[in-house]
């Protein structure tokens, strides 16, 4: 019992010294003071997964067309709110893509900079909602691995992002992630408001890659700074890497399945069953009625039409 008790004071001081390191701009800011808030909150979203689809397995599944539509709007204006001020904010600071040390100052563009990061902060409990909404209407192939361990890990980690470290190199991947998301919640919306919008959304594929290229990219910039020994504290620059890493490992994962493996599977399944029926004529195609055609993918998972 003395050990656990050591081992908490142990934990407790290092803690207090790590608050009294933390950005003083930040430590009254809403959700900011602690991080039980956010590690509960990051729980709750878990457990709700968990036991929602339990508890929907035996309903019928809801619909939110015009609430999703209505949800997606929201967050493409929030990440292109976070987005637009972090570029135009870093444009007028000054800022370096090369090396940008953290300024803990009340300037103008750099208060700007810290507000937009929490916001982004905020953004990731938010979409949260993703998932519970597929729980709600039933789409459990769709809740993967990826799409649960990217919703839970981001926003707890840039609680540590905005409290320690809310401006400098942190404002890039931000920047980008969140025009990402404003792709991404364009595509989400569209989809939302059913089949007839099927024929708008061709460039699925292409978010997808988008998002792939948004990963290499923070790996490279990420490294860059390593390399270039950048002003910007060492240990968030390898938890960036160490995290870049497993959600590139995943995403390929998913993109090689989504795209690579399944659907040459399910293209040879339909020339086979229409060999059988003597419709082999050319008409079954990647992009037609034998394949991905009418599929959304995005955050780690694939809709098909059926699933609307």
């Amino acid at each position: 019992m003395e050990v656990l008790q050591d081992k908490y004071y142990e934990l407790q001081k290092f803690w207090d010294w790590a608050v009294s390191i933390s950005d003083p701009r930040v430590k009254d800011w809403p959700l900011m003071q602690s991080y039980t808030p956010t590690i509960a909150l990051t729980i709750i979203y878990i457990f709700s997964v968990i036991i929602g689809k339990r508890i929907m397995a035996n309903r019928e599944p809801m619909k939110f067309k015009y609430t999703l539509f209505f949800y997606n709007l929201g967050l493409i204006a929030l990440n292109f709110h976070i987005s637009y001020t972090l570029f135009v904010s870093a444009y007028r600071a000054g800022y370096s893509l090369q090396c940008q040390s953290v300024k803990y100052s009340y300037d103008p563009n750099e208060y700007n900079i810290a507000s937009a990061l929490w916001w982004f902060y905020i953004s990731k409990l938010v979409e949260m909602m993703d998932t519970i909404f597929f729980v709600l209407r039933k789409k459990n192939n769709q809740i993967s691995f990826l799409h649960v361990y990217h919703h839970a890990s981001m926003f707890p980690l840039w609680y540590i992002g905005v409290k320690w470290v809310a401006g400098g190199q942190s404002f890039f991947g931000a920047m980008i992630n969140s025009f990402i998301h404003v792709l991404m919640y364009s595509y989400y919306g569209l989809s939302a408001l059913g089949p007839h919008m099927q024929k708008y959304l061709w460039w699925k594929r292409y978010l997808t890659i988008l998002q792939l290229l948004q990963f290499f990219i923070g790996m490279v910039y990420g490294f860059q700074s390593l390399y270039l020994g950048c002003d910007f504290p060492l240990w968030m620059q390898y938890t960036g890497l160490v995290y870049g890493v497993t959600i590139i490992t995943l995403f390929l994962n998913f993109y090689i399945q989504a795209y690579m493996k399944k659907p040459s599977a399910h293209l040879q399944k339909q020339k086979k069953a229409a060999a059988a029926n003597g419709e082999v004529n050319g008409k079954v195609t990647e992009n037609g009625s034998g394949s991905t055609n009418g599929s959304s993918v995005a955050n780690g998972h694939v809709e098909t039409k059926k699933d609307k």
